[in-house]
C-alpha cells in the first residue's frame, strides 16, 4: 500500500492537468489527472496534521503482535518532507527531533508510543523490545548505536549476510533493550546526530544516507500460533545465548513446528527514512556529494527493481543488488506488510522527480501478497 503526501494539493492538480491533459487517463486516478493504473490509497494536503497521517498508519502496528513484520518507509525527492513525515520537526544543526511540540511528532515517535501501548495491554513480562539504528551510506551499513571503549557512540561499519534459512542478518549489530518510548527516543536521538548530511541547492540539510530504525519484539507463546496462551518471556540474556533464536533478526512469517513447548517469536517493525532521489542538475552537487548522489539513486533504483520483481512474482528477487534492499529483505518480502509514504513536491521545476516518485508508488501498489496466513518464525525454547 502507499499513501501520498502533498505540500499543495491544488498546485499539484493544476501541474499534472497541464502536463497530461492530452494523454489518456486510466479512469482510476482521474481526481488527480494522473495516468497511473494504481492510485494512492490516500492523499494528504498541507492542511492535514501529523495526527491525521498517523491515524491511517496506526492500525498496521497491531500486525506486529499478530506475528508479522511491518515496514513503513518514506520515499520522495530530496527536500520533499520525508524526514519531517517520519520524525517531525528537527532542531537545526543538532539534528535532534523535538519532542516539545507533540502535535507535530512524526510517524517514528508515534509508532513507538503505539507499540508500547499495545504491549501494555498484554501480560507483564510477556514482551521484550530491542532497538537498532543503522544508516546505509554509499552502499555501506553503519551501526549508529555502536560505542567505543569509552562509551561514546559512533558509527561502525557492518555487513549484511544471508543466513542458511535465507533471512537477512547483520552480525555484531548493536541492539539496545528499551522499556518505553522515552528510552527509544533517546537512542534514536543519538543515532540521528551521526547521520550523514550535506547542504545542496535544493535542501540545506540534505540527508545523504538511508536511515533504518528497527524495533524487534520478542514474545514467548505456548502452542502453534500466536493466538494461544502467552507465557512470561525469558530473560534477554538467555535469549542472546541462544544463537539459533537470535542470530538472525525476525523475518516475516515462516512455518512453525506443531508442538506445545514454549517458543520464542520475533517480529520486526522497520521504520525507514530514505535519502531523497536527486537530480544533479538541480542539486548542484560536486565531488564527494556527487558520489553520494550516485549511490543514493542506485539504491533507490534497486529498491524499485525489488518491488517490481515481487509484483511480477518472478522466481528471483534481486535483494542483493543493494545493501539497502538486502537489509530490508525480511520486511518487504514474503508476507511482511509494507506501507510507503510518498512525499511529493508540487513545484513545476521538480516535475521529472515527481513523476519518478509517482512511478515508484505505482510499482509498490502493484505488489500483491495473496491471502496472508497467520504465521511466524517460532523457535523452541531452551530446556532448563
Amino acid at each position: 500500500m502507499w499513501y501520498l503526501l502533498l505540500d499543495q494539493l491544488d498546485s499539484l492538480k493544476k501541474m499534472f492537468f497541464t502536463n497530461f491533459q492530452a494523454r489518456p487517463s486510466s479512469g482510476i486516478g482521474e481526481s488527480l489527472h494522473l495516468p497511473f493504473q494504481f492510485p494512492p490509497l490516500r492523499v494528504y494536503s498541507a492542511t492535514e496534521s501529523q495526527d491525521a497521517v498517523f491515524a491511517d498508519v496506526a492500525p498496521l502496528l497491531t500486525s506486529l503482535l499478530d506475528g508479522y513484520n511491518v515496514c513503513i518507509m518514506a520515499y520522495g525527492q530530496t527536500g520533499s518532507g520525508k524526514t519531517h513525515t517520519m520524525f517531525g520537526p528537527l532542531s537545526g544543526d543538532n539534528f535532534i527531533f523535538s519532542t516539545e511540540d507533540e502535535p507535530e511528532l512524526g510517524i517514528i515517535p508515534r509508532a513507538t508510543e503505539e507499540v508500547f501501548r499495545l504491549i501494555s495491554e498484554k501480560p507483564p513480562g510477556s514482551h521484550w523490545v530491542e532497538v537498532s539504528v543503522v544508516e546505509v551510506y554509499n552502499n555501506e551499513i553503519f551501526d549508529l548505536l555502536a560505542k567505543d571503549s569509552y562509551g561514546t557512540v559512533f558509527g561502525i561499519k557492518r555487513e549484511v549476510v544471508t543466513t542458511k534459512e535465507g533471512k537477512s542478518d547483520v552480525p555484531f549489530l548493536t541492539y539496545e533493550t528499551v522499556e518505553n518510548a522515552a528510552e527509544f527516543l533517546q537512542l534514536v536521538n543519538k543515532g540521528l546526530q551521526l547521520r550523514v548530511k550535506h547542504p545542496t541547492l535544493v535542501h540545506a540539510h540534505s540527508s545523504r544516507s538511508h536511515l533504518i530504525v528497527t524495533l524487534t519484539i520478542a514474545m514467548t507463546v505456548l502452542g502453534d500460533s500466536i493466538g494461544n496462551k502467552e507465557l512470561s518471556c525469558t530473560f534477554p540474556q538467555q535469549l542472546r545465548e541462544d544463537k539459533t533464536t537470535f542470530s538472525s533478526r525476525a523475518s516475516s512469517p515462516a512455518h512453525s513446528e506443531p508442538t506445545e513447548k514454549p517458543k520464542h517469536i520475533k517480529t520486526k517493525l522497520q521504520l525507514v527514512d530514505l535519502a531523497g532521489s536527486e537530480c544533479v542538475g538541480m542539486s548542484g552537487v560536486t565531488g564527494a556529494a556527487l558520489r553520494e548522489t550516485s549511490f543514493i539513486n542506485r539504491s533507490l533504483s534497486a529498491l524499485s527493481d525489488v518491488l517490481g520483481a515481487i509484483s511480477e512474482q518472478r522466481s528471483h528477487v534481486p535483494y542483493r543488488n543493494s545493501k539497502l534492499t538486502h537489509l530490508l529483505q525480511d520486511s518487504i518480502g514474503g508476507d511482511a506488510k509494507l506501507l510507503v509514504m510518498l512525499c511529493i513536491s508540487p513545484c513545476q521545476k521538480y516535475l521529472a522527480e515527481s513523476l519518478q516518485s509517482l512511478g515508484f508508488g505505482t510499482r509498490a501498489r502493484q505488489v500483491q501478497r495473496g491471502q496472508v496466513k497467520k504465521r511466524n518464525l517460532l523457535v523452541s525454547s531452551k530446556s532448563k
